[in-house]
């Protein structure tokens, strides 16, 4: 059974009509389409008002751009001191080895730099990322993206784990990858031994957006991660029309956690271009995260944060809780009902 990898490809497999094919062809020859096997099999009978065919499927929305959109949303390039390697924060570093993805998701913030053919760092290019990154003794976390690192070789995963498994400084290894929720089958037990190296803490972050992602399929890709000491954390983006309410994240971070896997991140969309229709304001995003405080527990609420455009990192994006009065050291607290309490101190 072949990936899909064109317009073509998705009207032969049933997943849209020769019609919807012609209103996307301009779209798909500037943002890449591919879906796994696994995944077209999942998007059989489903439309495009569906939360899994809207993430894969491309859309004739996705020729509009708005003003405010950019090439670069979070600013990687800016960042880049050396090619593979982007350096924002003092103590971590992205490692981005290869630019291919297994899937092209709709509202990606690198849609302009990712596609088929993506390019992945040469032997030497990745030696000169991490001889940068040997060369920061600051450096302790190092964050393997791309594209999606688990598209690469079990072979190349372990060249890139023990090497920085040799550098004393760096204490973490943060793979981030979409591989388990659209090609489980590829997390082999040889993947997985690659990801472990002595002295070194394996984390992946697994970008999951739906429940109805969490298959049979998925679940066991999962467990296979956490039952050889790997632990998971969540990445979710907010999408409008996808999961922006309270029983879809519910249902999404209640079924993670089952899982084993700790919601981290609930992205607020990307200035990328092309994905304004996937985009809701921050104050929705705000009124959402609110309502899952008491709805669901501690372990089920992930941080919902901005990437600020320019490449100047991650503001923490929650409502605010807790407000100072007038009055000097009084506050005013809400809790999970809305009712509001006195606090001094």
């Amino acid at each position: 059974m072949k990936a899909v990898r064109s317009v073509s490809d998705l009207v032969a497999a049933g997943l849209m009509t020769v019609e919807a094919g012609e209103a996307v062809e301009t779209v798909a020859e500037r943002y890449a389409v591919a879906l796994t096997p696994y995944l077209r099999d999942q998007l059989q009978g489903r439309t495009p008002d569906d939360p899994l065919y809207a993430q894969y499927v491309p859309s004739p929305a996705e020729a509009y751009a708005t003003p405010e959109e950019l090439a670069d949303p979070i600013g990687d390039v800016a960042r880049s001191p050396v090619k593979g390697v982007v350096h924002r924060y003092p103590d971590r570093v992205l490692l981005k080895p290869l630019h291919a993805c297994a899937v092209y998701c709709r509202f990606c913030f690198r849609r302009e730099m990712v596609g088929p053919g993506g390019e992945a760092l040469s032997g030497d290019e990745l030696d000169a990322a991490l001889a940068y990154i040997r060369d920061n003794p600051s450096v302790w976390e190092v964050v393997v993206t791309g594209g999606d690192p688990f598209l690469l070789s079990p072979r190349r995963l372990r060249t890139i784990t023990q090497a920085l498994s040799a550098m004393p400084q760096v204490g973490v290894v943060r793979l981030h990858t979409r591989i388990p929720a659209a090609d489980p089958g590829r997390v082999t037990d040889d993947l997985i031994a690659a990801l472990i190296a002595p002295d070194l803490a394996s984390w992946v972050a697994v970008h999951i957006n739906h429940a109805d992602e969490l298959t049979a399929e998925v679940r066991a890709a999962l467990a296979r991660l956490v039952e050889a000491g790997i632990p998971l954390l969540g990445q979710t983006v907010l999408l409008k029309g996808v999961n922006d309410n309270p029983a879809a994240l519910e249902a999404l971070f209640r079924g993670l956690v089952r899982n084993r896997v700790k919601p981290y991140y609930l992205h607020h969309p990307d200035l990328a271009a092309g994905t304004s229709h996937f985009r809701g304001t921050l104050a929705e995003g705000q009124a959402l995260v609110k309502s899952l405080r008491g709805r669901v527990s501690g372990l089920c609420q992930p941080t919902y944060v901005l990437d600020i455009p320019g490449g100047h990192g991650k503001a923490p994006a929650a409502p605010a809780w807790i407000q100072e009065t007038d009055e000097a050291g009084l506050y005013s607290v809400t809790d999970f009902t809305g009712q509001t309490h006195r606090y001094r101190g």
